[in-house]
């Protein structure tokens, strides 16, 4: 398969910062080189610097957005299969857009699903879900070339264990399919006959039990393991028609074994497998 690797190297608006580390240890931890010995034709393009100069969360978030955005569409005119290396889950917002996705698998051990009304915090990436849905910040994710916000009959929720009361209550008026690793064969069954033809799926690590791996300074109790994941978003990936994938949220200063990068490129190596064999 002829794969494009897309980097947003960004953490709440700072280059380089934090998670915004992740993507560049992910590549030098050996992930193109674990592609391309699968026999895939894989090329790395970076978004580079964005956003304002003052590194503002919520104008570099979504200047992000717009650049992987128009990344993702090159890369789907040149009939190559979009992954995105995000620092935050927001980037999602511009893979979706570039991919003219209309369903999303999110795996998190967060819901995403705060809006600024509701957010305790003020959290952006906390929003980052409800943006892809349409619930929040519709100005700025109109401006994304291609955007389309995503019915939420359409979103499978993976493995979200950490949820604010607010969220917990939004979950319960909206028709979002919430599903565990193991376990996943209903919900991808609910997205067919929801009518999902196109889907991203994003994979945020934090979403594994943080006794098997821990991405980032976030440690939620629970979640699946590395080859649980593996085997659901696999199964998944089998049963519902997957156009590009995300992977966020990696801050190496919490992987000091450097176990992640080639967990991460055995995780691609098998879903780009059962893509290309569906």
């Amino acid at each position: 398969m002829k794969i494009s690797i897309i980097l947003a190297s960004y953490d709440s608006g700072h280059y380089h910062g934090g998670m915004g580390q992740g993507p560049d240890a992910l590549i030098s931890g050996g992930l193109v080189d674990a592609l391309t010995m699968a026999g895939h034709d894989v090329t790395v393009e970076d978004i580079g610097r964005v956003g304002d100069i003052q590194e503002r969360e919520i104008a570099t978030g979504f200047a992000v957005c717009n650049a992987v955005a128009a990344e993702v569409r090159l890369a789907r005119d040149a009939g190559r299969f979009p992954i995105v290396l995000a620092g935050n889950c927001l980037t999602s917002a511009g893979a979706v857009a570039g991919e003219a996705a209309d369903a999303i698998i999110w795996a998190d051990q967060h819901g995403d699903l705060n809006t600024p009304e509701t957010s305790v915090y003020g959290f952006l990436d906390g929003m980052a879900l409800a943006t892809v849905l349409g619930l929040c910040w519709r100005p700025m994710a109109a401006a994304i070339p291609g955007f389309k916000p995503i019915d939420p009959s359409r979103c499978v929720l993976v493995n979200a264990r950490d949820l604010d009361p607010a969220e917990k209550r939004l979950l319960e008026t909206l028709p979002i399919v919430r599903t565990e690793c193991p376990g996943v064969a209903q919900a991808t069954e609910r997205l067919k006959t929801a009518g999902a033809k196109r889907v991203h799926m994003h994979l945020d690590l934090d979403v594994h039990d943080p006794r098997e791996l821990q991405a980032n300074r976030y440690v939620t109790s629970g979640g699946p393991s590395p080859e649980q994941l593996r085997d659901a978003a696999c199964a998944m990936a089998l049963a519902v028609p997957v156009v590009g994938i995300t992977v966020s949220a990696y801050d190496p200063a919490f992987d000091g074994q450097s176990d992640v990068p080639p967990l991460v490129g055995q995780l691609l190596n098998d879903l780009i497998a059962t893509i290309e064999g569906r």
